[in-house]
């Protein structure tokens, strides 16, 4: 799972999730409307290398529109989040067992200061969105800070015993919620804690790794929703004091997703405009053109700017597209630019195999870039953007 939409009931966690998917979560003015987790699929928007090489390509995992590649990656909606979670109340263990899954979090709050702590609505403008931005970080810090202290003894005593580092150490006992040996040293390095004496650690010492620890396996997009009700001062002094917040407009995106696969107008996933190619009543134009109005004030309806931030700024990914013949850019069948794969950056030609099929690895012979026409070796980077073949004995 790389992204979760998580903060606290009654946001506009669900209809973020909607824009993002064009998905059927529940939507409703009521705490606590999303109890099961809803899972789907989202997409990263990039230039297409359709454009670039005057080609028509036939995409099969995600589609191309007019020379933007929607690139796809997973998303989960998981349940709303009330002060105390990470001691169980509310829907916490739900919500801290979902996070588990994300790779990235996008918080959703609400702008316009309309929802109270435990997500009732209350006169718009009567809450602070900031205190929400500071309760969910301390509540998944908490979280964390619980798992390591109650778990350090234990930790303490295995360095001792078998000689063992801490960062495998950590590593191997919290590999199920995504931590490796490189985030415990980038954290213990950091902080410029005692490797070789973790025992020693007091329990502020605990605390402030597990809180940094958090940072670099939990990072947060902000997502500052209801932007079309919201005051321009209160979306101003988030944008100023938070980093990663991104005003956003979920109800307005996902309108535009409706029209657009209604082919009432032609949109773009993140453009600051769109087209009416449809036959529209009064009612529908109205409408459209208020969204209009909210796009163009801010360059965007803020959804595909969050997903794109997560996924390419904070989680470090790139695009690659693999072909099987490198002269018409297509694979065995004739189908052009046929796949577009999000990989770590750092990930080589195997990698990229492996990710095609486990018996093209196994059989993998040689990789070509196919925009320099050079064989690239096995530990070449590939870059986002790059159209590799790669050559099998299983193909």
């Amino acid at each position: 799972m790389e992204i979760g939409i998580v903060g606290k009931p009654n946001v506009g966690k669900s209809t973020f999730f909607n824009a993002c998917t064009h998905g059927a979560a529940e939507v409703a003015n009521y705490p606590f409307t999303t109890i099961e987790s809803n899972t789907g699929v989202t997409y990263v928007t990039v230039p297409c290398p359709c454009k670039e090489y005057s080609l028509t390509c036939n995409p099969k995992n995600a589609k191309c529109d007019h020379g933007t590649r929607l690139v796809p990656t997973t998303i989960i909606d998981v349940a709303g989040i009330v002060p105390g979670a990470h001691m169980g109340k509310g829907l916490g263990n739900q919500f801290l067992d979902d996070i588990r899954r994300a790779n990235v979090l996008i918080h959703v709050v609400d702008a316009s200061g309309s929802v109270d702590d435990s997500g009732n609505p209350v006169k718009r403008g009567s809450h602070d969105p900031l205190l929400d931005v500071a309760f969910l970080e301390k509540e998944i810090d908490m979280w964390f800070t619980g798992l390591f202290s109650k778990n350090w003894e234990k930790f303490s005593r295995k360095i001792a015993l078998t000689n063992k580092n801490i960062y495998h150490v950590i590593a191997d006992h919290f590999s199920g919620i995504g931590i490796g040996e490189d985030d415990v040293y980038v954290a213990v390095r950091k902080l410029g804690l005692d490797s070789e004496k973790p025992k020693k650690w007091s329990l502020d010492d605990i605390c402030e790794f597990s809180m940094e620890l958090r940072r670099n396996t939990r990072p947060i997009v902000v997502a500052a929703n209801k932007i079309d009700v919201a005051d321009d001062d209160l979306v101003k002094r988030l944008v100023k004091e938070v980093p990663n917040v991104f005003p956003v407009s979920a109800e307005a995106e996902f309108l535009l997703k409706k029209a657009a696969s209604a082919n009432l107008i032609s949109y773009i996933p993140g453009a600051a405009d769109f087209d009416v190619v449809g036959d529209l009543s009064p009612k529908q134009l109205d409408a459209l053109e208020r969204v209009r109005h909210i796009i163009q004030k801010y360059g965007a309806t803020g959804v595909q700017r969050c997903i794109n931030t997560a996924i390419f700024d904070i989680l470090d990914r790139i695009v690659v597209y693999p072909v099987e013949n490198e002269k018409k850019f297509c694979d065995g069948k004739g189908a052009v630019l046929p796949d577009a794969y999000l990989l770590k950056r750092g990930s080589t030609p195997m990698d990229l195999a492996k990710k095609i099929h486990s018996d093209i690895a196994n059989n993998y012979i040689y990789a070509l870039n196919v925009r320099t026409g050079r064989r690239i070796s096995e530990d070449y980077e590939i870059k986002s953007g790059d159209i590799i073949k790669i050559a099998s004995a299983a193909r």
